[in-house]
């Protein structure tokens, strides 16, 4: 969701282009609504406040200024802003100005520079000095970066010419940017499946969005126990809850209030699957005769996990009376973009 304002008839036909283009949705002033047939964005600040809300970018086809203003209330934390960029009515320059790397403003810039044919104005120290942006790279690549101040040390040695590390448990393709990969490093970047990992004095944990959690629980398991075996289990497995990309179990948990009401506090998926498709999965899973009575199938959250996710990272474990299992899908790692 791109969300769009322009504040002049020759801005609202630059944003209708762009709109249009990037797929986005483009408001307008009340006075000039009736004019262009667009809709009315009413309040500047409340309009401002609802696409920060239900948006992942917004553009201004307006002075600098009046984004910032109109930005500056509701701006709190680079992780989790909207991208915002101005660009000016003739689309001589695109200028980011909020969540360039994280939130992607500064490739939004680029392409509207690209449709407008003019300029990109970046500013953020990486791009000027052409260096690696672990940030922006993350996000790209459907990473979660786990440690915010290690990501800032790491961009501060880069730009001070100071050794970085890398480990990877998967093999990244193309070639690695300069200043990465030192043999000898006190700080250093690991990719891979937990944080608990820590190759180097100071680790930057970056971990795929790309982990399914397998569970199984007795029927009638309220939430609320669901959410502290969760919290227990994800850090006796080291992983973030960011992580995670949604949960699995046996359809017989279909209509469990419990199980539903804390997938959705964390906004995740449920993938469910009957006692045969769970029991098809070959490999090696922890019977258990009670389950097996119970469901049909001998083992349900790591069958689960290993049905909807892909590889085992961590095996059946009870915490609290309810089993957890997680697994990581297929993962794909380019250096270029």
């Amino acid at each position: 969701m791109i969300g769009l304002i322009a504040f002049t008839r020759g801005g609202c036909r630059l944003g209708a282009c762009l709109a249009e283009v990037l797929g986005g949705e483009l408001w307008t002033t009340d006075r000039l609504a009736p004019e262009t047939g667009l809709p009315a964005c009413g309040s500047l600040r409340e309009w401002t406040k609802a696409r920060f809300a239900d948006s992942e970018a917004l553009v201004f086809i307006s002075a600098a200024g009046i984004a910032v203003r109109a930005i500056a209330p509701f701006a709190a934390d680079k992780f989790k802003d909207p991208a915002v960029v101005s660009v000016d009515e003739a689309g001589r320059f695109a200028v980011p100005l909020l969540s360039g790397h994280v939130g992607g403003a500064n490739d939004l810039a680029r392409r509207i520079a690209e449709i407008t044919g003019g300029q990109a104005v970046i500013s953020t120290a990486t791009d000027v000095h052409g260096l690696f942006a672990v940030d922006q790279w993350a996000r790209e690549q459907g990473l979660v970066l786990c440690e915010r101040e290690t990501a800032k040390a790491v961009s501060a040695a880069l730009l001070e010419g100071s050794p970085v590390g890398l480990r990877s448990v998967w093999p990244v393709a193309g070639t690695m940017p300069a200043g990465l990969g030192a043999e000898k490093a006190e700080l250093g970047i690991c990719i891979g499946t937990t944080i608990a990992e820590q190759p180097f004095a100071q680790t930057l944990h970056l971990i795929p969005k790309a982990v399914t959690l397998g569970i199984g629980c007795r029927r009638g398991t309220p939430a609320e126990q669901l959410r502290e075996a969760l919290a227990e289990f994800l850090h006796l497995a080291a992983l973030p809850p960011a992580v995670v990309r949604g949960l699995a179990t046996i359809d017989l948990k279909r209509n469990e209030t419990g199980l539903l009401k804390m997938a959705s506090g964390y906004g995740w998926p449920i993938a469910f699957f009957s006692a045969e498709e769970l029991a098809a999965e070959s490999g090696e899973f922890p019977p258990s005769a009670f389950v097996e009575k119970t469901t049909g199938v001998d083992n349900v959250c790591q069958r689960a996990a290993r049905r909807a996710g892909g590889q085992i990272i961590v095996p059946k474990t009870v915490c609290r009376s309810v089993t957890f299992a997680a697994a990581v899908g297929a993962v794909t790692l380019r250096w270029e973009h």
